[in-house]
């Protein structure tokens, strides 16, 4: 060959392989490719980064799906308030990002909030009509974090009515009836629903929730999605609407674990005015909550107790115990150690009937909250509740006026002593077994229709003794209605739940679209 030739063939072959690179350096381009319900806020972070989306853009796609869903077509009937600046919001956001100030994560990212968490630029409702104009003047601690952390607080949902009787099958006598996107017939839970509703409709990225009793847990089940009710004391409830001071948690709602991680990460946190957190000092991880997030594999070694006291038995439970015998399977299927038929011997859920402190608590959580509003708020006190919300008062609430000192009501004692005793119970059960978790069905009771309500789905457990439940789906009984599997832990022991529900996400993929509140046009991004 002459050495033309050659020159001409490495050229040739030159050219090529240029060609090559270049078609698949164009083609990984391509593949960039994210769609709003299913995009982690890594995946819509690394889109930002690229110049292929903004805050701003991403918050116009949100509502627009609340145009499109929450007061018309299916008529979700979620928000409550709208902020009217979030676009504002999101587009200095964005010049901090061009500026190369990002703050973390959550730069950017829409949040829900339950109306149950004060915001200065938005009134408080607890989704009761007499208090639609109740305006604190200052943000509730986590909510100052979330939007120092760069979090756009996008609007404030619906909510089982917090002082208000509201008519059959509604969540509150502000908004009325939520519908669940999965079936609109079926109830999306109390009193988070709106939280759950909404965030499964995917109206923002996440939310918070709160619960007393199962609020957290309930609505995250009804809705398919994954969340975590943490260990009490972790997170703050300062400028927070509380039933019970010694029960009232909140929490993150999301579609995935990651999200999920990321918004516990910014709301945990010590605050003076909620002595409860100073129990964490300590006690929590330097590292964000995402550092704990597992691939598939990382069920391998992971010890798990199957805890039958937990579970119900019934007819109308028939279905839901059969499909949860599935992730329990796949539990072991990827490499968990999984102990079944795990019992204490005792009738758990007749005894938690007994534990709960809320209605003990009320009166005094209630004037904690309303003593803190400004003058000019429509109600500032527990007296003003009962003379101005009248016979709209749930009689609950009216009844708690008969409430002795708790410091001289020995029933109360009682019940922090039974919680007190449920709670060393489940500890020294994974100490027994050398658990990381114990795990059963949050329910498996279907969600109820709205005129009706689930008789046996009520699993405070994990409220009553306070330590963290994480919340995953398991499935989907008859009639689109989903279930979730919860994983009980230790006291601060969220890093654990963080990495074994993460892997069995990666593992069992048991999410799917609610099939009322499809994708919009210009919901995928490809980069």
């Amino acid at each position: 060959m002459s050495a033309v030739c050659f020159f001409r063939r490495l050229r040739a072959l030159s050219f090529w392989a240029l060609a090559a690179a270049l078609s698949t350096g164009l083609a990984s381009v391509r593949a960039a490719t994210i769609n709003l319900e299913t995009a982690t806020i890594a995946d819509l972070q690394a889109a930002m980064a690229a110049g292929a989306l903004t805050s701003e853009r991403l918050t116009e796609l949100y509502l627009a799906r609340i145009a499109a869903y929450d007061k018309a077509g299916p008529r979700i009937n979620a928000v409550i308030t709208v902020n009217d600046r979030a676009l504002e919001t999101a587009r200095a956001l964005d010049a901090e990002r061009k500026a190369g100030q990002v703050r973390g994560p959550l730069h950017g990212i829409p949040v829900l909030l339950k109306d149950l968490f004060d915001t200065a630029d938005m009134p408080t409702t607890a989704g009761f009509s007499p208090m639609a104009t109740s305006r604190p003047d200052r943000d509730a601690f986590l909510v100052a974090k979330i939007r120092d952390a760069g979090g756009i607080i996008l609007a404030k949902v619906n909510l089982s009515d917090w002082f208000g009787v509201p008519p059959a099958g509604d969540q509150s006598t502000l908004l009325g009836r939520t519908l669940n996107p999965y079936n609109l017939e079926l109830s999306p839970g109390f009193s988070s629903g709106g939280t759950g509703a909404s965030i499964a409709a995917w109206f923002a990225t996440v939310g918070v929730g709160s619960e007393t009793g199962v609020s957290i847990r309930n609505p995250l089940s009804n809705n398919n999605l994954v969340g975590i009710a943490p260990t009490q004391g972790l997170v703050s409830r300062t400028g927070q609407i509380m039933q019970s001071f010694t029960q009232e948690r909140a929490g993150p709602f999301a579609r995935n674990t990651h999200d999920m991680a990321v918004l516990l990460t910014v709301m945990a946190g010590f605050d003076v005015e909620d002595m409860t957190t100073a129990a964490s000092l300590g006690k929590t991880p330097a590292a964000p909550y995402t550092a704990f997030l597992a691939p598939k594999d990382g069920l391998k070694g992971a010890r798990i107790g199957v805890w039958r006291d937990l579970f119900r038995s019934g007819p109308k439970h028939t279905e839901g115990l059969a499909l949860v015998e599935k992730p329990l399977a796949d539990l072991k299927g990827q490499g968990a150690t999984v102990i079944d038929n795990l019992t204490t011997g005792l009738n758990l859920f007749e005894i938690l009937a007994t534990a709960r402190t809320n209605n003990d608590e009320a009166r005094f959580s209630y004037q904690l909250y309303l003593g803190r509003l400004p003058a000019g708020a429509p109600i500032r006190s527990y007296a003003e509740l009962l003379e101005k919300g009248g016979p709209l008062v749930k009689p609950a609430i009216r009844q708690s006026a008969k409430v002795p000192p708790l410091n001289a009501y020995p029933e109360h004692t009682a019940r922090l002593k039974t919680r007190e005793t449920l709670r060393a119970l489940a500890i020294e059960l994974m100490d027994r077994y050398q658990l990381d978790a114990l795990v059963y069905p949050f329910k498996t009771e279907p969600a109820p229709a709205h005129l009706g309500r689930a008789t046996e789905s009520d699993n405070p457990f994990s409220s009553v003794t306070g330590l963290p439940g994480l919340i995953m789906p398991a499935g989907f009984v008859t009639g689109d209605a989903p279930i979730g599997l919860e994983f009980l832990g230790r006291p601060w022991s969220e890093p654990v739940l963080i990495r074994l529900g993460s892997a069995y996400e990666a593992a069992t993929h048991h999410r799917k679209s609610p099939p009322a509140t499809p994708a919009l046009p210009g919901e995928t991004i490809v980069y």
